[in-house]
């Protein structure tokens, strides 16, 4: 199986283009009050310019369907990530107006309501995959603060939901194996945890994450083959 990466946060188009040719699935872009916050105009002058077989995901909290859809449209966006505060009708009016070709992940953050929130989204045909996020009294996402990955894997990860698994929240070149040993989840996402300052890129970190994510991906595959 292969590991789908995300390099989110992206503020620039050589932030993008790096991801793309450090070799990440994804790219995302916050379209939400944050540091690394961006607009429509800046996103749709960006994407344009990376290759086309890479997914660019923007990043909504509590917005509307309309300016969710508009923005897909206007920025050449690829999928759409939806946080808190977002009606799970969204996602069915998206799938709706866009079809297949549209990427629509949820956000489900680590707590005591995960599994709960797990178990709605699984029943949800128009999601593409749940992507399990750490959160702070101030921030939904974007923390740098990993979540317990332990617990996580016994009451999340563990479980057969039919879900494509996301893991975000506090993860670094340093850390991503590990992550992906314990989780082993369908994909991984980062932002902060590759940056040289808030909203810009580190490019050795960029390129050192999605290195170490690919090659734990391989070893925890590898370990499930006969005689592995």
């Amino acid at each position: 199986m292969s590991l789908w990466v995300k390099v989110c946060a992206n503020t620039s188009l050589a932030d993008a283009r790096l991801a793309a040719e450090s070799g990440a699935d994804a790219v995302g872009f916050v379209f939400a009050p944050s540091p690394r916050r961006v607009s429509v105009e800046q996103v749709a002058a960006i994407t344009p310019h990376l290759p086309k077989e890479i997914e660019k995901i923007g990043v909504f909290v509590g917005a509307g369907y309309d300016e969710i859809a508009e923005t897909v449209a206007r920025a050449g966006l690829t999928g759409v990530q939806l946080h808190d505060g977002i009606s799970t009708e969204i996602a069915e009016q998206l799938r709706r107006h866009f079809g297949a070709g549209l990427r629509i992940l949820q956000v489900v953050h680590f707590g005591t309501d995960a599994a709960e929130e797990l178990n709605l989204a699984a029943a949800k045909e128009s999601l593409d995959g749940v992507l399990v996020d750490s959160r702070t009294a101030t921030a939904v996402g974007g923390t740098g603060v990993a979540f317990d990955w332990e617990a996580a894997r016994r009451s999340l990860f563990s479980s057969d939901r039919g879900l494509r698994l996301i893991a975000a929240g506090g993860l670094t070149p340093d850390n991503v194996a590990q992550a992906i040993d314990m989780l082993r989840p369908w994909g991984v996402d980062v932002a902060s945890g590759v940056e040289a300052a808030a909203g810009r890129k580190d490019p050795r970190k960029v390129a050192e994450f999605v290195s170490n994510a690919r090659s734990a991906s391989r070893r925890s595959w590898e370990s499930t083959l006969p005689g592995g």
